[in-house]
């Protein structure tokens, strides 16, 4: 998902579906649709070129006019394009790839610009000034990577952790959040050093991660939300949702979590969740 702030739509990747919705979350209405895409997975909002990107399993990447929604470009990467984020540095989007791959994307020119090859399919990836880490669970590793030069500058090992999909940065980008799926835990690291400075327990099938002020937010497909205070004590509160649903989005200027619920024991949906 991806949040335009200034018209307050939220973009919706339906890979079922091989759809993108436009939500205005104003009205809780569908403003608009994005159809005939194969396996939308990525997307993200450009606000330089009021455009939304859009990632898919073929490994394109569609950009797409927000006036009319109408393709304006298109790229192609090879294979299984999914997760995408925005250099906040320079406006580029960096897309993940294939069997290990990111991409540097200039939006205004929709061309690659430059490439960092991985040891294995990336997953979720944060950007932290010049440097991006990203998690490489294939390979039991967690890459750190320079965006400008283009190469690898070290590698954290895993260990006997597995499935570290999602990944978050706090707002002083001094440490990630990285969360495993086997065995369910979740690791805050320092950023400077790569040493892991706490673990916890969480929720099963954990896909997406964010931190907010002094607590992590863990999205889990297992049904629940789970709130992790950092520092002792590590307080924990759960929030139930549905079987599933393990996508969302944080919106921490409005506070709110926009989590995906696929359409198993009702109609999909967006749920609103309010920390307030």
């Amino acid at each position: 998902m991806a949040l335009d702030t200034r018209s307050n739509h939220l973009f919706v990747a339906e890979l079922g579906n091989g759809s993108v919705d436009e939500v205005d979350l104003s009205s809780g209405t569908v403003a608009g649709r994005i159809v005939k895409l194969n396996e939308p997975q990525g997307v993200a909002w450009l606000a330089a070129q009021a455009e939304v990107a859009v990632a898919c399993g073929d490994g394109t990447v569609h950009f797409y006019r927000d006036v009319d929604r109408q393709e304006v470009a298109q790229i192609s990467l090879g294979d299984d394009a999914d997760n995408v984020r925005i250099d906040r540095r320079n406006g580029n989007l960096v897309v993940g790839y294939g069997s290990g791959g990111l991409a540097i994307v200039s939006p205004s020119a929709h061309r690659v610009i430059r490439e960092i090859k991985l040891p294995a399919h990336p997953e979720a990836f944060e950007i932290v000034g010049s440097r991006v880490f990203v998690n490489v669970p294939d390979a039991h590793e967690i890459v750190v990577a320079d965006l400008d030069k283009g190469s690898i500058a070290s590698t954290i090992s895993t260990g006997f952790a597995f499935g570290n999909f999602p990944m978050a940065s706090d707002e002083t980008a001094s440490r990630i959040g990285v969360a495993y799926r086997m065995p369910p835990a979740l690791s805050v690291i320092d950023t400077r050093s790569g040493a892991t400075v706490s673990s916890n327990r969480i929720c099963g099938d954990a896909d997406d991660l964010y931190f907010r002020s002094a607590q992590l937010v863990v999205v889990c497909g297992s049904g629940e939300v789970e709130l992790i205070k950092q520092g002792p004590p590590q307080a924990e509160i759960r929030v139930a949702t549905q079987q599933g649903a393990r996508t969302g989005l944080l919106d921490a200027a409005g506070d709110h979590l926009f989590v995906a619920v696929p359409a198993r024991q009702t109609r999909a949906a967006i749920w609103d969740l309010s920390f307030r």
